[in-house]
């Protein structure tokens, strides 16, 4: 369960994924020019999902999917603009495409196709409805709370399934020993390492909220810490308490090194150049030691080799986020850009103080 970090009142507003309410754009890394092996396309889709639009790209060129380069994976139920790579001997066959969900907005060339994670972040437009006048000037102000501060890197619920239950599919798979029989497999395994992570930064963002709360002898009695440790923790100002032994990734991208001294690497996360990261459990992958190990080790399965292992950083700053309210419509457009990876749903949630996960019907 998500641990919300503001203490504002849940505010209501009417959200649901949709092709018209929904819009999201790439912000590539890729250096693009005129001359280059690789051909990269600046694609607008709808309501097509980014696996499948790569299908539809490979049947009309005859490339294989594999050979298809792309950064990230969009929804189906929105419109997306991103970016993929082919080989530029193929550009004639992309008029076989006769979709009306994808179109081609540009074409440029690059030396190297395009990677997983090949991005600066993504930006969002999202349609809020049945949104008070109030509620618009809440939105407004704890927007700008979330920019200060930041929020917990959650997971969003699209990752969960349907039932949002895929995680207990994921971990009878994983516990299995057997390889990985293809991408539903592999997705039902990520749930699982994704549900492990959530469940990780609940309970980080839990302590965190008692030792910003209370006096360190009540902190102390609900964590059962030593006082000194929670004295320690207490003296960092910023609500997401460091401890001896995170691993720390330099943000938004970078090196990483363990933590040694709390109070000094405090200081650099409040500048917001670095950031804590969680694990996601798996082969080839590094774990966090000491004090942040012993609250990570909960949620770490050893025995979970079939995909390989990453860490996520547990916190993030959303940048430039504005809104746009009309009274007439009671409608309010928010807009923002988060890291790589990151939801924008688990924003939304964030700033409602309410899950969004829509009801789904028998």
């Amino acid at each position: 369960m998500k641990i919300y970090i503001n203490e504002h009142n849940p505010i209501e507003f009417d959200f649901e994924q949709t092709v018209d309410r929904f819009f999201v754009e790439e912000l590539p890394l890729i250096n693009r020019n005129r001359n280059g092996n690789f051909l990269i396309l600046k694609i607008k889709k709808k309501d097509i999902s980014t696996w499948k639009m790569i299908h539809v790209i490979s049947k009309a060129t005859g490339l294989k999917e594999r050979d298809i380069g792309y950064a990230g994976l969009k929804d189906k139920s929105a419109t997306a603009i991103q970016y993929i790579s082919i080989s530029k001997q193929y550009e004639r066959e992309l008029k076989n495409i006769t979709t009306d969900k994808i179109e081609i907005l540009e074409r440029s060339y690059s030396k190297s196709p395009i990677k997983i994670g090949q991005l600066k972040g993504n930006r969002f437009s999202i349609v809020l409805f049945d949104v008070g006048s109030n509620e618009s000037k809440e939105i407004r102000d704890i927007s700008e709370k979330i920019m200060k501060n930041g929020i917990p890197n959650y997971f969003g619920y699209q990752r969960f399934g349907e039932d949002s239950k895929s995680y207990q599919q994921g971990e009878k798979i994983a516990k299995s020993g057997k390889r990985l029989k293809g991408a539903k497999e592999k997705l039902l395994v990520s749930a699982y390492q994704s549900h492990l992570f959530n469940s990780w930064l609940s309970e980080r963002v839990r302590l965190s909220k008692i030792i910003s709360e209370h006096s360190v002898d009540r902190a102390s009695t609900e964590l059962g810490y030593p006082k000194e440790l929670v004295a320690v923790l207490a003296k960092q100002s910023q609500f997401f308490k460091l401890f001896i032994g995170d691993l720390i990734y330099s943000y938004p991208y970078g090196k990483s090194y363990y933590l040694k001294d709390m109070l000094s690497t405090a200081k650099i996360f409040e500048k917001r150049e670095i950031s804590p990261t969680g694990l996601l459990c798996g082969s080839h992958v590094q774990r966090s030691k000491s004090d942040a190990y012993h609250l990570e080790s909960t949620y770490d399965d050893d025995e979970l080799s079939s995909l390989r292992g990453d860490r996520r950083f547990a916190w993030i700053w959303p940048e430039d986020i504005g809104t746009i309210y009309d009274p007439n419509m009671r409608q309010l457009t928010i807009e923002f850009i988060l890291p790589k990876g990151s939801y924008a749903t688990t924003l939304l949630e964030e700033i409602g103080k309410k899950p969004l996960k829509p009801t789904t019907q028998e």
